[in-house]
Parts: C-alpha cells; sequence; structure tokens
C-alpha cells in the first residue's frame, strides 16, 4: 500500500482522480462544506470526533463545528 503525498481531486463527478496542489484542495473542501451550509443551513453539517485524539485537536474540532459551520451537531466516544 502506498501512502498518498499529494491530494487528489476530480474535475468531473465520477471522473478520474488527479493530483491537484494544497491550495486547490482546500479551496474545493471549502467550497463545498460552504455549498451545503447554504444549501440547507448549518444544521445539514455534523462531526465526529475521537477520544484518541489530543484534547487540543477535539477542541479544534469542536470550535470548527459551532463557529465556522454554526452547528452543534458534533460528537465523540468519550463517553464509553
Amino acid at each position: 500500500m502506498t501512502r498518498l503525498v499529494h491530494p487528489l481531486v476530480r474535475d468531473a463527478r465520477g471522473g478520474p482522480l488527479r493530483q491537484a496542489t494544497w491550495d486547490e484542495a482546500l479551496q474545493r473542501a471549502a467550497t463545498g462544506l460552504q455549498a451545503v451550509k447554504h444549501a440547507h443551513g448549518s444544521q445539514a453539517f455534523g462531526l465526529f470526533s475521537c477520544s484518541k485524539s489530543t484534547n487540543e485537536m477535539n477542541y479544534a474540532a469542536q470550535k470548527f463545528a459551532r463557529v465556522v459551520m454554526g452547528s452543534n451537531n458534533l460528537d465523540s466516544c468519550n463517553r464509553t
């Protein structure tokens, strides 16, 4: 198994993957998240974080979900 070292994107739905720059890949991800938020509202977004992540990573994840996406739909497996 090989590790991906460059982001891959599709130009058309179901089309082949092609190598992209990090800026292009992050811009596409941001555009996609904004499109879902605008089309369906903030509550269409949810986030699941892992209890094995650091507290700082979980804090950043919940901050992103609440502040950037405007959603309280977040969960983790911490309660087990």
